[in-house]
C-alpha cells in the first residue's frame, strides 16, 4: 500500500492505495465520484477525463499514486453554489448529449480547450476534443455548445476548484 494525499474538488483526501490502482478507480470506488466514467480502460475514449493540476488527463491512464500532492477536478466539482459551470450549462442549452456517457469527459476536455484557446474556431474545437469519442451525437451540438460556452466565459477564466478552505478527509470513503 502507498499513502497518498490529494485534493479532489476542493477537499483534501488522505488514503492508502494499491500502487497499481488507477486514478479513475480511486475517484469512483473510494471517493464516490461516479461522474468520472470508465469507458475503455485504454485511454482511447476520453470518458474518464478529469483535470489534474489544471490540465485534462484521461484518468484511466494515471495511477492514483501519481496524483499524490496534486489537485484533481472532476465533473462533480464544477458546479458552484447551485450554478452549473458555463460549459455544463452550454451542453444543456445546446442539447450536446444523447446517452450522456461521454458528456463528463467531453465537458472537462472542452474546458481545458478553452483555457488554452478562449476563442476557438469550429475546426479547432473538433481538433481539441478529438481524443474524446461520442458514439451518439455526431458532434455538431457538442461543437455548438463549446462555441456557446466560449462566448459566455471570460478569456483566461480558470476552471479549477476554488482555493478556499480545504477540508481533510482521512480514509477517503468506501
Amino acid at each position: 500500500m502507498a499513502r497518498i494525499r490529494t485534493t479532489v474538488d476542493g477537499l483534501v483526501y488522505e488514503d492508502d492505495v494499491e500502487p497499481r490502482m488507477l486514478l479513475v478507480q480511486y475517484l469512483r470506488e473510494r471517493l464516490g465520484k461516479t461522474g468520472t466514467v470508465i469507458g475503455c480502460d485504454t485511454s482511447n475514449c476520453g470518458a474518464c477525463t478529469v483535470h489534474l493540476d489544471g490540465l485534462s488527463v484521461k484518468s484511466c491512464s494515471v495511477l492514483a499514486v501519481q496524483a499524490n500532492g496534486s489537485e484533481v477536478l472532476t465533473i462533480e466539482g464544477l458546479e458552484r453554489d447551485g450554478q452549473l459551470h458555463p460549459m455544463q450549462q452550454a451542453f444543456h442549452d445546446n442539447h450536446a448529449l444523447q446517452c450522456g456517457y461521454c458528456t463528463p469527459g467531453m465537458i472537462m476536455q472542452s474546458i481545458d480547450l478553452l483555457g488554452e484557446n478562449p476563442d476557438p474556431s469550429e475546426q479547432e474545437i473538433r481538433e481539441g476534443i478529438e481524443g474524446n469519442l461520442c458514439r451518439c451525437t455526431g458532434y455538431q451540438n457538442i461543437v455548438r455548445a463549446v462555441q456557446d460556452a466560449a462566448s459566455k466565459m471570460k478569456p483566461g477564466a480558470s476552471p479549477t476548484a476554488e482555493a478556499g478552505a480545504k477540508q481533510t478527509v482521512a480514509g477517503g470513503g468506501a
